[in-house]
């Protein structure tokens, strides 16, 4: 034996002894000992900390990082020699029928053990532990493959006729037809093998496609970054232990080896995975300068610095001023996303004729979330099921727009472009925020059809053109006041929006500023029309709103009786004979979501009355919008009265505000009997 082999070996027992892996080995054999079944292979799961075995020697631990097929048969022997001195496991036979997976920990932070398909060469014949990171964009099925199998020489007088001499074992890339093959031939007498059916051992496969995190760029529909870039998805095995692990969707960061999977004439690059690890983008810990500064001029009032936020807001898309509440609620939506499960949802649906100034402004709007989503109108919005193309069969679930943009937003355009099948399943995902993919059986090589829940972590954007609405469909006539025309899209779905807003500007008439705006930027689209956007550019506002929706916010027991008093009242006021309240249960979780928006928005982590009230005004329009006007009777742009051009017009907002506060505690206390809210005396 090799000296160097050796000393490798007496390291690698030296590591598994201070690392705790010798302990876990000998549980494991326990498990296989007790079982008291013969295996032809007994699999071992090995933690290697390269930082730790490098420093034991340095020797062992480039082997294990660039030769971890070969290191995999160091540790292989000792392992056997642990278990025959040791007696751990009285069936095992020979040292062939040992096999084990190393798993690092981590890799070295460098460049060449970063793998990138859009980086030339693809080395996918080193074998060697690479690093990548992707979003998982299609998930197979979980099938079988083979993970050892024992064979037997067909000449009965051979001495291999019998035992576990000759044990196939599946390496990193190796196809099913590569593991179990009927061209061997015995090493003694050159008879063929035979497999033994009896002692094959299978495991679990599941083919997952993956793409670099880049591909969200280039799905924003808008971007200020011109690079171009190659995108290229890649398939990752998910084996055993693994299989399952990841959801459609995630973003992941994984250890494996590249190879080469041959189907038929066509060659696929891909990895098999041995560690797994979530990828959880954290918020940056500091705001602009320039946004710490308007906080402190603000705050006199709970109100003023969303105002302002909301006026200045997108100013290289709209001129200040113009789209206030439609921009606010922009933002309100923007800070309340997440990956949490039951999270606090904003979904907005937009009403307008201004079609390509609202398209503009949702676009620029996605751009300031990791995860803004345009969903193109050619492909579906959620899940769907094709046949896996890596010739296994089996069903592929394929992530779509409304997965790839979970803890984000997907934009899916003008909702009167869709079918009634579309809108139907979209207005039950809003509802249960999930959807069901249904893989019949019979299709897929399966035995029994499967249904696989996928859960649905995204606000939805959305707008409706009232122009289109007034030619395809005959308006009713018995509208009450303040009530719109909505009858191009179903009633339950606009229900389930959480928001509907129409945007401020008359009917068929931009105003001047905008005119002047748009007419600018057309002649030179890398213009700075105006100071605030040099002083709050898209970057700032990126970072603000990573910061605002990371921050934890609670209700106060203020703000949470004037909730429940209003949403009392309304349901009381909003009804008829026929259909009951026309306030929807959901219409409560909707203005929790809003008043703690906009108490993130306001940097705050207690949601006082003061956002109960703006969450309250904003449902009351968007109410009004779809159902006429309320004993409330709020005015039409009721968060915004007044032009914001000085301080003294958000005073003048203030005292307006106000008097809202005043008038919504007269309407709970009217409507909203056995309801006692305390209120400040001015």
């Amino acid at each position: 034996m090799h000296p160097e082999i050796q000393n490798m070996r007496e390291v690698a027992l030296v590591y598994l002894d201070r690392s705790g892996g010798l302990q876990k080995f000998v549980h494991d054999c326990k498990r296989y000992n007790d079982s008291k079944q013969s295996y032809a292979v007994y699999r071992f799961i090995i933690s290697i900390n390269p930082s730790d075995i490098a420093e034991l020697d340095a020797t062992l631990g480039n082997y294990i990082l660039h030769n971890p097929l070969q290191a995999a048969q160091i540790f292989q022997s000792v392992c056997f020699i642990a278990i025959k001195t040791l007696s751990l496991i009285e069936q095992l036979e020979t040292e062939a029928q040992i096999s084990i997976l190393l798993k690092p920990t981590h890799l070295p932070p460098l460049p060449s053990y970063v793998l990138s398909l859009s980086a030339y060469p693809f080395n996918y014949t080193s074998q060697r532990f690479y690093m990548a990171e992707g979003i998982v964009i299609a998930m197979g099925t979980v099938t079988k493959y083979t993970q050892g199998a024992r064979f037997l020489c067909a000449e009965e007088t051979c001495p291999f006729s019998e035992g576990f001499r000759y044990i196939r074992v599946h390496c990193p890339g190796a196809t099913e037809s590569a593991t179990v093959r009927t061209d061997f031939v015995c090493s003694l007498c050159s008879s063929p093998l035979q497999e033994d059916m009896k002692f094959r051992v299978l495991g679990d496969k599941q083919i997952v496609e993956m793409i670099d995190a880049k591909i969200l760029n280039a799905l924003k529909g808008y971007s200020n970054n011109k690079s171009h870039f190659r995108i290229q998805a890649f398939t990752v095995f998910l084996r055993d232990e693994l299989a399952n692990k990841m959801t459609i969707g995630n973003h992941y960061r994984i250890i494996g080896i590249p190879a080469c999977v041959q189907n038929g004439l066509q060659a696929t690059a891909c990895i098999e995975v041995n560690s797994i690890q979530l990828c959880k983008p954290n918020g940056p810990s500091f705001l602009s300068d320039n946004f710490k500064y308007l906080l402190s001029l603000t705050s006199s009032s709970c109100w003023r610095f969303t105002a302002v936020l909301a006026n200045i807001f997108a100013s290289q898309v709209v001129p200040p001023g113009t789209y206030n509440t439609l921009k606010l609620a922009i933002l309100l939506s923007l800070v309340q996303t997440c990956e949490k499960e039951n999270a606090d949802y904003l979904d907005l649906l937009i009403v307008t004729s201004d079609t390509l100034v609202i398209d503009r402004l949702l676009n620029y709007s996605l751009c300031l979330l990791p995860r803004g989503i345009r969903h193109p109108p050619s492909s579906e919005i959620f899940p769907s099921v094709s046949k896996d193309k890596h010739g296994t069969g089996s069903a592929s679930i394929q992530a779509c727009s409304a997965v790839l943009a979970k803890g984000g937003v997907c934009y899916i355009g003008d909702l009167s472009s869709y079918k009634k099948d579309k809108l139907e399943l979209l207005q039950s995902v809003l509802e249960s925020r999930t959807t069901t993919v249904f893989i019949p059986g019979k299709k897929y090589g399966e035995e029994a059809d499967q249904q696989v829940t996928i859960s649905v972590q995204t606000n939805f954007w959305s707008f409706v053109d009232v122009d289109s609405s007034s030619k395809k469909h005959i308006q009713k006539e018995n509208f009450l006041i303040g009530q719109m025309d909505m009858s191009l899209i179903p009633a339950n779905l606009v229900d389930v929006f959480g928001l509907l807003i129409y945007n401020e500007f008359p009917l068929g008439r931009l105003s001047s500023p905008l005119v002047h705006h748009i007419l600018k930027k057309a002649i030179n689209p890398e213009a700075m029309l105006y100071k605030v956007s040099q002083q709050f550019r898209t970057q700032d506002y990126e970072e603000f709103i990573l910061f605002a929706k990371n921050l934890h916010v609670e209700l106060s027991s203020e703000a949470e009786n004037l909730i429940q008093g209003y949403y009392l009242a309304s349901r009381r006021v909003r009804r008829d004979s026929v259909h009951g309240s026309t306030l929807s249960a959901s219409a409560l979780k909707i203005l929790i979501s809003l008043s703690k928006a906009h108490t993130k928005l306001s940097l705050r982590h207690t949601v006082l009355q003061e956002d109960a009230l703006i969450a309250i005004l904003l449902l009351e329009s968007s109410l009004t919008l779809k159902h006429g006007t309320s004993a409330l009777c709020v005015a039409p742009n009721s968060v915004f009265p007044f032009d914001l051009s000085d301080e003294n017009s958000l005073q003048q907002r203030d005292i307006y505000l106000m008097q809202c506060h005043h008038e919504l505690l007269k309407f709970i206390a009217a409507y909203g009997p056995g309801i006692h809210i305390n209120a400040n005396e001015e």
